[in-house]
């Protein structure tokens, strides 16, 4: 169904923005809702981090395929039928961790399955819609969904969870993925044929070797699979750092708790709209662009994370992970933009390996986060555990930056 008052790219593009905040409501929301239910049953932390990363293992098997089948069917009929799947996974959550662990793993990474085909899906979408000099502001304004559905998450599901349930979680949140899979139904449309042909879909013959072997694809797998590691080891683990290592639960925090992701939301689009801005007015071309603003943001990002252990106090600690959350964002518009200035045709693909890279980052972060805190003799109430916790994916961001400066690329690699 298309409209007369909006180009059609716009309409995708804005879709694609709730599609993104959905999801993270999601996210947030079932690492909120399971933390209280696994705190109130005992659960440890390893068996909580294992858990919650059993996500990423379904997320991390459907990234590529995901982007294979987007490339052959179209990215507007696989974001449909993941959308209905990991809605109806959703739902029948259980609520007891203690005798439903099984089958709340189970659930967990079928919903990751389903979930692993949407953000190929999505970029292959926009490779298809959005023109070269809006690639920057449109793929920042589809992410930064990401951070204001986390921020939505943060901001209101705590009180969900304390006033009725981890039940009232898990049903809010396939009720806005169904609205949102009925809006893309009669809302979204196929591109047209002649609308940029060279993003159009490249037939049956994909080059893996070539792509395997590029050093500038490298070099985003490398960037994304720290971002990635930063992301969302702070979005499992922020809830326990508040609760257990400053004392201070969610549901007392206010909206303060919501600054992070409401900062990665800003930057995001502030990070897209400049790097459109330097390659359109011709300030930087398109290669020192993607470099000086990825680099900028993993940099600060990394100084962040060595200043955050030494805080104590709640507010400082919120003001110094929105400076760490908020840079990365502002990175993105370096990184994750790159795969359409290398590969337009197929970029659904790349994005799809290199989000393989990131989800393992989730797996071995989140895993290897909840292991660090469950060492220490005082679990997570000990600060001086979360200085490992901060200082690995510190020194990830600082070695990503440099790999992405030697090797990434602003030319089409791919025709």
């Amino acid at each position: 169904m298309a409209s007369s008052k909006w180009p059609q790219r716009r309409i995708i593009v804005l879709l694609t923005f709730v599609c993104t905040a959905v999801c993270y409501v999601e996210r947030t929301g079932f690492s909120i809702a399971y933390t209280a239910a696994a705190n109130s049953a005992g659960i440890t932390q390893k068996s909580k981090g294992n858990l919650l990363s059993a996500f990423f293992y379904g997320y991390s098997i459907s990234q590529v395929p995901g982007g294979w089948v987007a490339q052959r069917i179209g990215g507007r009929r696989v974001l449909l039928w993941s959308f209905f799947a990991w809605t109806l996974a959703c739902i029948a959550t259980p609520i007891d961790p203690r005798h439903n662990s099984a089958v709340i793993i189970l659930i967990r990474v079928l919903v990751g399955v389903a979930q692993g085909f949407i953000i190929p899906s999505v970029h292959t979408v926009l490779a298809q819609w959005v023109p070269p000099h809006e690639r920057s502001r449109s793929v920042s304004l589809t992410t930064s969904g990401m951070y204001l559905g986390a921020a939505f998450g943060m901001l209101f599901l705590p009180e969900l969870v304390h006033w009725s349930g981890p039940r009232a979680v898990y049903v809010m949140e396939a009720l806005m993925g169904l609205t949102w899979a009925i809006f893309w139904h009669f809302y979204s449309t196929d591109p047209p044929l002649s609308e940029h042909p060279k993003a159009s879909a490249a037939g049956t013959h994909i080059p893996w070797k070539k792509i395997l072997q590029s050093l500038p694809v490298w070099a985003i797998v490398v960037n994304n699979y720290t971002f990635h590691y930063v992301l969302y080891v702070l979005m499992s683990w922020l809830p326990t750092y508040f609760d257990q290592g400053l004392h201070v639960g969610l549901q007392h925090m206010g909206a303060s708790k919501t600054m992070p992701y409401v900062v990665m939301f800003v930057m995001s689009n502030v990070g897209g709209l400049v790097a459109d801005y330097f390659v359109t007015r011709k300030i930087m071309n398109v290669a020192h662009t993607r470099k000086w603003i990825n680099g900028v943001g993993f940099v600060v990002a990394a100084a962040g994370l060595g200043i955050m252990p030494k805080i104590s106090s709640v507010q400082s600690a919120i003001v110094c992970s929105s400076v760490i959350l908020g840079s990365l964002a502002l990175g993105r518009a370096g990184f994750a933009v790159n795969h359409m200035d290398i590969a337009p045709r197929y970029a659904g693909i790349v994005m799809g390996i290199s989000n393989t890279a990131g989800t393992f980052a989730g797996i071995v972060g989140v895993n290897l986060t909840g292991w660090i805190l469950q060492s220490s003799s005082q679990g997570p109430a000990d600060l001086g555990s979360w200085r490992l916790v901060f200082g690995l994916p510190a020194v990830l961001c600082v070695f990503s930056a440099a790999v992405f400066c030697k090797y990434a690329s602003g030319d089409r690699v791919f025709e």
